[in-house]
C-alpha cells in the first residue's frame, strides 16, 4: 500500500525571522525631519519664538533650581531649625494649657504662619531660580501658545510615538535618564558610606545632634547633586538646541512658499517689471525732452534732470536708467537738443540714490547748482537763470 502524495502548499510557510538588513534607518528618524533638507529661516524661528517654541534644556532649568534651593537652604539653614524647635515648643506647650476643640482655630493660624515663615523663603528662591534659568537660555519671553488647550495632541498616535520613542531624541532621554540615576546613585552611597561609623552611633547621640547629622548629610547630598545635574545639563542644551534647529528644518516647498509670502510670487513681479518697463519706455520720450540736462557715466549711467524754479522746490529726476536704457536717454537728449554733460561720481549716486519724479537730495544741490550754471550759460534759458543758479545753491 502506497502512501499518498503531499501537496507542500497545504502548509503555512514558517514565519519569516527577520535578519538586520530588513530593518531600515528610516524607522528611527523623527516624523518632523522627513524632507527637511533646508536651513530655518529667520521668520520661521520669529514665529516658533512667538509660539514658545525655543531651544531649551529643561534639565538645566531643574538643576538651577535645585542648586539655589540647596544653597538657601544651606545659608537659612540655622534659622530654619531653631524656627522648628521653637513650633514644636509652642505646640507642645499649647497643648497642655488649652483645649484644642475651643482653641482649635488659633492652632491652625499658628501652623499655617509657622508654615510660611519655613517654606516662603525656599519657594520664592525656587520660583525665581527657574525664572532665571529660563532667562539664561530664551531670553525674556512669555507666550499662552505651550499651554493653549490643543484637542488634536489628546488623540492618540501610537505610529508617531513608537517613532519617536525610538528616534535619536529618544535613544538619548533614555541614555541620559539612566546617567543620571547612575551618578546620582554613586554620588549617593559614596556620601553615606563616608558616614556609616556615625550614622551608627547615632542612637547613643542626642536627639539634635542626630538631627543636625542627617539633616547635614541631606544637604551635602542635594548640593552634590544639583552640582552634578547643572555639569550634566550643558551638554544637554547644546543637544536640545541642535535638535531644535533640526525641527525647525525647512522642505524645499516651504522655503518657496516663505519666499512668495515675503517678496511675492516671481511670476506677478516679472510681469510687474515688464510694465513698469514699458511704461518709463514711453514716458521716457515724452520726458527727457523736457528735462534740462542729461548726467551721464559716460555710457553705464543716464540720468535727466528738469529744473523749474517758479514750480519746483529743486531739480527733479524725470527719467533715468542703465546700459540700454542709458544709451536710449542719450539719443532722445541728443535729438531733441537737450544738453549732455559727463559727470560720473554724480551720475552714478543720483541714479542709486533717486527715483523718478523725485527731486534730488540736498546735498547734491551745489555740484547740481555748477552744472545747471554750466548749460544755461550756454542757452537761452540760461539768460533767464543764470543770475539765480550760478554762484549760490539750489534751490
Amino acid at each position: 500500500m502506497t502512501a499518498p502524495s503531499m501537496d507542500p502548499r497545504a502548509f503555512p510557510a514558517p514565519p519569516r525571522v527577520l535578519s538586520p538588513r530588513d530593518i531600515h534607518l528610516q524607522w528611527f528618524a523623527s516624523p518632523e525631519e522627513e524632507g527637511r533638507t533646508e536651513e530655518p529661516s529667520e521668520y520661521k524661528l520669529r514665529k516658533a519664538r512667538e509660539e514658545g517654541r525655543v531651544a531649551k534644556s529643561q534639565d538645566l532649568v531643574a538643576a538651577v533650581g535645585l542648586l539655589l534651593t540647596a544653597v538657601t537652604l544651606a545659608v537659612l539653614a540655622p534659622w530654619m531649625l531653631a524656627t522648628l524647635r521653637e513650633m514644636i515648643v509652642r505646640f507642645l506647650r499649647l497643648s497642655t494649657e488649652s483645649d484644642i476643640v475651643t482653641d482649635g482655630a488659633l492652632a491652625a493660624g499658628l501652623f499655617f504662619r509657622y508654615l510660611l515663615r519655613l517654606l516662603l523663603p525656599l519657594a520664592s528662591v525656587g520660583v525665581l531660580a527657574a525664572l532665571f534659568g529660563n532667562i539664561l537660555q530664551v531670553g525674556f519671553l512669555f507666550s499662552l501658545k505651550p499651554i493653549t488647550p490643543d484637542f488634536k495632541k489628546v488623540l492618540p498616535r501610537l505610529g508617531q510615538y513608537f517613532q519617536r520613542v525610538f528616534s535619536l531624541e529618544g535613544l538619548y532621554n533614555l541614555g541620559k535618564s539612566m546617567l543620571k540615576i547612575l551618578i546620582i546613585g554613586t554620588v549617593a552611597w559614596i556620601l553615606v558610606n563616608g558616614e556609616l561609623d556615625r550614622l551608627r552611633n547615632l542612637f547613643l547621640a542626642p536627639f539634635w545632634t542626630s538631627l543636625r547629622l542627617v539633616a547635614g548629610m541631606i544637604l551635602k547630598l542635594i548640593l552634590a547633586v544639583a552640582v552634578t545635574l547643572l555639569a550634566l545639563s550643558i551638554p544637554d542644551y547644546m543637544f536640545q538646541r541642535r535638535q531644535f534647529l533640526e525641527r525647525m528644518k525647512m522642505t524645499k516647498q516651504e522655503v518657496k512658499e516663505e519666499r512668495k509670502m515675503h517678496e511675492g510670487d516671481p511670476q506677478v513681479k516679472g510681469r510687474l517689471r515688464e510694465r513698469m518697463r514699458d511704461l518709463l519706455t514711453r514716458n521716457m520720450a515724452v520726458n527727457v525732452p523736457k528735462a534740462d540736462v542729461v548726467i551721464t557715466n559716460p555710457t553705464h549711467y543716464a540720468v535727466a534732470l528738469e529744473w523749474d524754479r517758479e514750480s519746483m522746490a529743486a531739480p527733479m529726476v524725470t527719467a533715468k536708467g542703465m546700459d540700454e536704457a542709458a544709451l536710449r536717454i542719450r539719443r532722445i537728449a541728443e535729438d531733441a537738443r537737450v544738453p549732455v554733460v559727463e559727470n560720473r561720481p554724480l551720475a552714478r549716486a543720483l541714479y542709486a540714490e533717486t527715483e523718478i519724479g523725485q527731486v534730488i537730495p540736498e546735498k547734491y544741490y551745489q555740484a547740481i547748482a555748477a552744472v545747471l550754471a554750466h548749460v544755461y550759460a550756454l542757452s537761452d534759458k540760461g539768460r533767464r537763470y543764470a543770475r539765480a543758479a550760478g554762484a549760490e545753491d539750489l534751490p
